[in-house]
C-alpha cells in the first residue's frame, strides 16, 4: 500500500488506489485550503448517487468506462478523458466497467 509519504516524483496514476470487490474506494492524495485531489476505484456496476459540491472540479478517467450524469444529461467517459464539473451542478457517477478516476477539486 502507498502512503502519503510515498507520493513523490513520478508514479503511475492507477497505483494511487486499488479496487475492492463490490465497493467504491477513495483516497485523498492532496488537500490544501485551495482544493483537493482524490483518487477513486469503483468495482464494475458501483456508483455514487447524485450529489452536488459548491466547488469547481475536473474528473480524470484513469482506466475503465463510466456513465456520468451532469444536471440530468448523461455522458460516457473512458480512459484518458476528462470532464468538468461546475460548482453547484448535480452529478452522479456509475462505473460501467471497473473504473479508476482522479477528482481535482478547486476551492475559490
Amino acid at each position: 500500500m502507498i502512503s502519503d509519504r510515498d507520493i513523490e516524483g513520478v508514479m503511475a496514476q492507477s497505483a494511487l488506489v486499488q479496487y475492492q470487490l463490490a465497493a467504491v474506494v477513495s483516497r485523498t492524495v492532496l488537500k490544501t485550503d485551495g482544493g483537493s485531489v482524490t483518487a477513486f476505484a469503483f468495482d464494475g456496476g458501483q456508483e455514487l448517487s447524485e450529489h452536488t459540491s459548491p466547488f469547481e472540479a475536473l474528473m480524470l478517467i484513469v482506466e475503465g468506462e463510466a456513465e456520468i450524469s451532469l444536471a440530468g444529461t448523461l455522458f460516457r467517459a473512458s480512459t484518458g478523458q476528462l470532464l468538468r464539473l461546475r460548482g453547484g451542478q448535480p452529478h452522479a457517477v456509475k462505473a460501467l466497467t471497473r473504473l479508476k478516476m482522479i477528482l481535482v477539486m478547486i476551492r475559490a
